[in-house]
Parts: structure tokens; sequence; C-alpha cells
């Protein structure tokens, strides 16, 4: 569940351009030095370009997107334009469409915290978090952050019929005081991937890095073995992979009966068992 940098390419010559290998790390951007090539000082042109690339699945192909401000560890699915409702402000990915209501449209990084801190300070009555399109994060950490604030806020989240919510926003989406999603809503999990190029598998089942999400399932009233057992759910999915998941998938994770727009409490969800219908894959260490 991580954001996909592509590495920079090298043009050599008179505005030609040389297309290097692509090495699709989600999280973080390496770029190396290539070795320069013996020619006239007078007649050398030197031009590298930083770039990040995402997969689009109805495309099946890497699309190319702007970088913001350079490589961040995160988790993060390609982004599609879908419409919401009028806003009467935005506070970076978030709309505001009344007192009480609010929406999620876009990708989190780290100053998305600092946003949303905004966004309650100008409305602090909001009580739901419609998420409509939810590509995830490019920062982790923050993003973690970011659901502990909507808990500690007493916040809803619902995910209407046409809601994405994708890799790092599933975290945001478990963060509601009540999880509510409408028939026709998507969900998609991958693994994660650090600076290094590791993966979940390659760290000790109980290792901090491993740790941080499950703690945070718990935190956010699974039980231990249901907390464990979703997190292997979503490293089943490689990083540069993905599983995708319907409303009625994830209910059963969540604990939520079957049936349009009904809601599960915190409480209801520590108690209901993960789903056996689901393929785990690869399982977690």
């Amino acid at each position: 569940m991580s954001t996909k940098w592509q590495p920079s390419w090298l043009a050599i010559g008179q505005g030609s351009g040389v297309q290097t290998g692509a090495m699709r790390s989600l999280n973080a951007l390496f770029v190396g030095f290539a070795t320069m090539l013996a020619v006239p000082v007078q007649a050398q042109v030197l031009q590298v370009e930083t770039y990040m690339e995402q997969w689009d699945p109805a495309a099946q192909q890497w699309v190319r997107i702007s970088p913001e401000d350079g490589p961040k560890a995160g988790r993060l699915l390609s982004a599609h334009t879908k419409a919401g409702p009028p806003a009467i402000a935005a506070y970076g990915p978030f709309r505001v469409h009344d007192q009480s209501r609010a929406s999620l449209v876009g990708a989190t990084d780290a100053a998305t915290p600092g946003q949303f801190a905004a966004l309650l300070r100008d409305f602090p009555d909001i009580a739901v978090l419609d998420m409509i399109e939810c590509p995830g994060t490019d920062d982790d950490r923050a993003n973690l952050a970011l659901g502990r604030m909507i808990r500690a806020a007493g916040i809803a989240t619902h995910v209407p019929a046409n809601g994405s919510v994708r890799s790092g926003a599933v975290e945001l989406f478990l963060a509601g005081t009540t999880r509510q999603i409408d028939d026709g809503a998507e969900f998609a999990v991958h693994s994660w991937l650090d600076d290094s190029g590791r993966q979940p598998h390659h760290f000790a089942a109980d290792s901090p890095e491993n740790r941080l999400y499950l703690d945070y399932y718990v935190e956010m009233g699974m039980s231990g073995a249901a907390a464990r057992s979703f997190y292997a759910m979503t490293n089943s999915a490689a990083h540069d992979d993905a599983k995708w998941l319907t409303a009625r998938d994830m209910r059963g994770w969540i604990g939520e009966p079957a049936g349009f727009g009904t809601g599960v409490t915190v409480a209801e969800s520590a108690l209901a068992p993960p789903i056996a219908y689901l393929d785990l894959g690869e399982s977690f260490p």
C-alpha cells in the first residue's frame, strides 16, 4: 500500500532523450548517477528529470504524474476523478459540504494532519466523513496520525456507492467511530514498501515496522487476532499489486452486516471474526 515513484531519465546530447530502464518502487524515489559518456565538452548537454508514475488498472498501464515534495514513505494506488457534492470550503484533500459533513477526495501526505486540524478548528461540528475518491497516502506515519485525529474527534466514516477507498486510505476508513459502507463501494489493499525496498515479510511479525500497523488496528477496535488476520490479508498483495475488495468483503472484515447503508460501531467490529471466503494468499510470517 504505497506511493509509486519512478526513476529519473537521463538525456545526453543536443536535446535528445534516452530512456533508462524503469524501477517501480512505490514509496521511494531512487535516482542513480549515470557514467558520463566521453564526448566533447562543447557538445555535451546534461538534463535530468525526476517524475512519479502510478498504475492505472483500467488502462492497464503506468500513468505519469507530477512529483510533489520528493520521496516519502507511503501507500498509494492510482487516482481517478470523481465528482462530489458542492463544497463550501477546502482543506487539502478534504471538502466541507455543511457544518456537519465533509468528504475526502484525494491522497494524504505529511501536511494533511495540519489541514485536518484547521478544518476541525473552523468546523468543529463535523460528524461524518464521506470517503469518495481516496487513493491512499505518500506518508504512512502522518496518515496514521490523521486516523487517530478522526477517531479522537468522534467522526463517523462513510463510503458511498461510488466511493473508492484504496491503500493507506483504508486505515482512515477504520478510524471512524461508526463505519458505513454502501453497496457499490470498492476497496483495495496491498503491502507497504520502505525506503530500502523492504516489505512487511522482510521483518519479524512483532518488529516495530509491523507493530506500527497492528497496534493501530487494535487501537481502532480490532482484537489482536483480528488485527493480525486483517494485516495478513492486506499484505497478501505485493506492493506493486493490489487486492480489490467489494463492499460485502469489507463489511465482513469490520463486522458490518450485509445490506445497503448499514453502519457498524467500533464495539461491534471488535467482536466480529474476519470472513473466511477471502483468499489470503501468502500468509504473513
